[in-house]
């Protein structure tokens, strides 16, 4: 039996590890041929590895995210390659700790530069070619902190909120067109960024990498009258509703 994304082509960023390495494999296992992107060559080539391991198709594409040039040919090689993308994955991602007073600003801008701007580029860079597929998805890897706000996260908070925002403006835009824009918020994820930034988090507690594939792979295989525009998805031992 066929998988349910055959023939669709993914552009997936922050590949390497995580929720992005999650995600990837997740649409690979349903027959999609990923473009994976990241800085990492090393990391690619693992996760491109695990995906043909079992049976997938992935390309590299190594991608600066804070660098615009790099952005355009990671479109430019998926375009060249498969003339189309079906969906687009902005899941790379960076965070800051210190309170506001000492935040440097090269530590906001590089915040703002990685989680906003890059997937900005991205998302303009990559609608050509989104456009050309039948139905196309964008899903925005944002955060809890895209909704709240936490202590000592100014910048990496200010950045996820800008991320949301953007989403929202473009799901207007491209209301009547093929592309859907989907917003995901996760609370703690098990991924070294959170367990570096909240080590008072038991491990067991945290969402798995996986989980949040599984809501991916709901957005993007399910095409009907229903459009889920965000998912807020918060740790089973944190408050609700968020």
């Amino acid at each position: 039996m066929p998988g349910r994304l055959s023939g669709k082509v993914a552009l997936v960023t922050g590949a390497t590890r995580g929720i992005g390495r999650a995600i990837s494999k997740a649409l690979a296992e349903e027959a999609a041929t990923i473009v994976l992107a990241a800085r990492s060559l090393p990391g690619l080539r693992e996760t491109a590895g695990m995906i043909s391991g079992a049976g997938g198709k992935a390309e590299i594409v190594g991608t600066d995210l804070a660098d615009e040039e790099s952005i355009k040919n990671l479109a430019r090689v998926t375009g060249e390659k498969f003339g189309r993308a079906d969906i687009l994955i902005n899941n790379a991602g960076v965070t800051h700790s210190a309170k506001l007073e000492e935040t440097k600003t090269s530590d906001w801008d590089r915040c703002h530069a990685i989680n906003a701007r890059g997937p900005f580029i991205l998302c303009r860079e990559a609608l050509p070619l989104l456009r050309k597929a039948e139905a196309a998805h964008i899903v925005n890897i944002a955060s809890v902190v895209g909704v709240k706000g936490y202590p000592l996260q100014s910048a990496y908070t200010a950045s996820k909120h800008a991320l949301r925002g953007m989403s929202i403006a473009l799901a207007e835009e491209l209301r009547a067109s093929n592309v859907r824009v989907h917003v995901i918020c996760p609370g703690g994820v098990d991924t070294d960024m959170v367990q570096n930034v909240r080590p008072d988090i038991e491990k067991n507690e945290l969402i798995g990498p996986a989980e949040i594939a599984e809501l991916v792979l709901y957005l993007v295989t399910h095409r009907g009258n229903a459009v889920i525009d965000e998912l807020r998805v918060r740790r089973a031992t944190a408050s609700p509703w968020f």
